[in-house]
This record gives C-alpha cells, sequence and structure tokens, in this order.
C-alpha cells in the first residue's frame, strides 16, 4: 500500500516531536511492507518568515494532493504582536477551511500507569476513556462580521457566533457514528439556556437523533459540563461540541491524562465509518512551547499516536495503529517519562529517546 503524507513540521518543538513521530511511522510502515512518501511544507510562524503567510498557496495545494496530512505545531511569541497583519494561527484556520476538516477528534484515554501522575485522586479519573468530536470550520472563530474599529467613546469590536443547520447536522452525525461504535451514549455540549445558535443545535441533534434510536442522546450545558469532566469524568464516552467550547473543554481534559503531551487529534473531512478511508489533518493538542524548543524534553507521545489515528481513520489500517498505541502503553509501564510527565523512582527521557525506545517495542 502506498502512503502519501503531507508533513508540516511548524514551529517551536514542532519540528522535534514529527520527527520521532516520523520516525515510529517509518518504522510500522516497514514492518507492514508498505511504502510511505513524504512532502514537506510550510505553515506558521516559519512560513510566515519566509513566504510573508501563514498558509503558502504550495502548503495547501500539496496537502490536497496527499492521503493526510501530520502537523507538529505552530504559533510563538515572536509573531504574538495583535497589530501584526498576519498571524501563525491564521495558517492553521485556513488550513482546516481549504481542507474541508470539520469534525476534530480529541481522544483523551488515562493510561493506567499513569493514575498517579495527574492532580486529581486516583478513584476519580480510573478508567476514564472518552472522546470530544468537536466542530472545527464554524462558530466565533470563522466569524462573520469579525472586526475591531475606533469609536468617539472608545475602542469596540465583535465576532459572531454564528451555526447553520447544515453544519450542526453533520458534526452531530459525527458524534452519532462514534458513539453507535463505543457505549452507544453521547452527550451534545451547549448552551442552550442563553444563546440561540445553542437552541438550534439542540433541535438538530433531537432531530439526528431519530436516525440512530440505539444511541442514547444527553444534553448538557458546557458550563456543567467543565465541571463534571473534574469531579466524575469517567461519566462520560462520547462528546459532541461546537467549535470555541471544544476548544476550552478539551484543553481542560487534558489534565486528566497527565498532561497536553499525551493528547493526540484528529481532524477530519468526512464522518469516519468501518471501511471507508477518510482524508483528515493529524496532530498533537499542545502548542508549540517556545521555551522547550531544541532543548530535546517536549513530550512526543501525543503526536506519535496522532499517527496511529491517521493510520485508522485516513488508511484503514487499524492494525498497525494499534501496535502504535500498545507500544506507548509499554514505554510507559517501564517507567520511562518526559518531563511533564515525570514522577518519583521513573526514568526520565527526552524528546529523541522517548521516540527511540517507542519505535523500538512498534519494531518487535
Amino acid at each position: 500500500m502506498q502512503l502519501s503524507l503531507a508533513v508540516l513540521s511548524g514551529d517551536g518543538v514542532g519540528p522535534e516531536v514529527t520527527t520521532e513521530a516520523i520516525k515510529v511511522l517509518q518504522v510500522i510502515v516497514n514492518r507492514f511492507g508498505h511504502n510511505l512518501s513524504l512532502h514537506y511544507g510550510l505553515v506558521g510562524g516559519v512560513a510566515i518568515d519566509q513566504k510573508g503567510t501563514a498558509l503558502p498557496p504550495d502548503t495547501l495545494k500539496m496537502c490536497k494532493s496527499c492521503g493526510a496530512v501530520l502537523l507538529g505545531a505552530v504559533g510563538g511569541p515572536k509573531w504574538d504582536d495583535p497589530k501584526a497583519p498576519v498571524h501563525p494561527e491564521d495558517g492553521l484556520l485556513a488550513l482546516r477551511k481549504g481542507l474541508g476538516l470539520f469534525a476534530n477528534l480529541r481522544p483523551v484515554k488515562v493510561f493506567p500507569t499513569l493514575v498517579d501522575s495527574t492532580n486529581l485522586k486516583p478513584r476519580v479519573i480510573n478508567g476514564v476513556d472518552f472522546i470530544f468530536v468537536r466542530e472545527l470550520t464554524g462558530g466565533l472563530y470563522f466569524a462573520r462580521p469579525k472586526k475591531r474599529w475606533q469609536t468617539p467613546r472608545g475602542r469596540r469590536a465583535t465576532d459572531t457566533l454564528t451555526y447553520s443547520e447544515q453544519e450542526i447536522e453533520r458534526i452531530v452525525r459525527v458524534g452519532f457514528e462514534l458513539a453507535r461504535g463505543r457505549s452507544k451514549k453521547l452527550v451534545s455540549v451547549d448552551k442552550a439556556n442563553v444563546l440561540q445558535s445553542s437552541r438550534l443545535w439542540r433541535q438538530v441533534a433531537v432531530e439526528v437523533a431519530a436516525d440512530y434510536p440505539d444511541v442514547e442522546l444527553e444534553h448538557m450545558l458546557v458550563d456543567a459540563c467543565a465541571m463534571r469532566l473534574i469531579q466524575n469524568p469517567a461519566y462520560f464516552d462520547v462528546l459532541v461540541t461546537e467549535n470555541m467550547f471544544g476548544d476550552i473543554l478539551t484543553d481542560e481534559a487534558s489534565m486528566l491524562a497527565g498532561s497536553m503531551g499525551m493528547l493526540p487529534s484528529a481532524s477530519l473531512a468526512g464522518v469516519p465509518q468501518e471501511g471507508v478511508n477518510t482524508f483528515g489533518m493529524y496532530e498533537p493538542i499542545h502548542g508549540s512551547a517556545p521555551r522547550r524548543a531544541g532543548l530535546n524534553m517536549a513530550n512526543p507521545v501525543a503526536i506519535i499516536l496522532s499517527v496511529a489515528m491517521m493510520l485508522r481513520y485516513s488508511f484503514g489500517l487499524a492494525n498497525a495503529a494499534g501496535m502504535i498505541e500498545n507500544a506507548v502503553e509499554k514505554v510507559l509501564s517501564e517507567g520511562y517519562r518526559t518531563y511533564d510527565i515525570m514522577d518519583e523512582g521513573k526514568t526520565k527521557v527526552g524528546t529523541k529517546e522517548m521516540g527511540d525506545l517507542i519505535a523500538r517495542k512498534v519494531r518487535g
């Protein structure tokens, strides 16, 4: 099988963790006898520096020609000036829109060996294994109108939260499909007591539920969901949210797993279904961590697990994906840790060393 992959390393620690992900991917590809072609492009701050834009047209064209995209991270203080005409994150948003990546999947799984590595009591996080489905191309982040202006009374700014029935229907359907393959329980997160967009969201969710009589649908306000994630996270199995709610809640949920460096993500252009390969972009949920760049410190587990998601959803290689996930769990169970999940009595390793350990387990 030929695997064609666009690689966008990005900024900060992005190139370092991406290197380790490619290392592991190459091992699994060789083990299964597949062919891998890699195509590298610029996005984010490095693209601004070299091309004057956060997403050069040739990068988007290259991504469209491949079977999937692997992204490191974008951003950093160098490009944070609010008065700047372009920011690294503009490239990320343009990628999502340009590639039609409307469904962001963020699994949250607590590895048994990391139960004591978080700030929560073990009894609270034992057995936590759920997945967020976040709408990715609508809502406030793609607001129209979106502007700042000067008035006689001072500066003003506006962002507009807009969703269409079609946008809601397709993301909610992704949630139902995933729930059907898991524990058949879907929590739809909204703010229907205040927002008109959330009232539409809730109405459409109920309508789509008619196609999934085997799945239990529960509505939950976003503030109640935020509390439940800390109070009783094992309650959840599949959650579906609009864009901004999902962004905030998934960062909160990352702390259940011990670190943002542990959580992968997939951004898909279609509804994931068994036997159907779906184009997607795969990335860790963490940022570029510029203070850690070049220090061999960043945790590569999130992007390595993102590679596993890529093999499963975009290339239909579930067995290969499972081997990577098992390799990560074995390395952690042997006590190896990067700085962000370090605990007493464990062996501290760097980015490259963690990648080597996981690749060795995959090689067998």
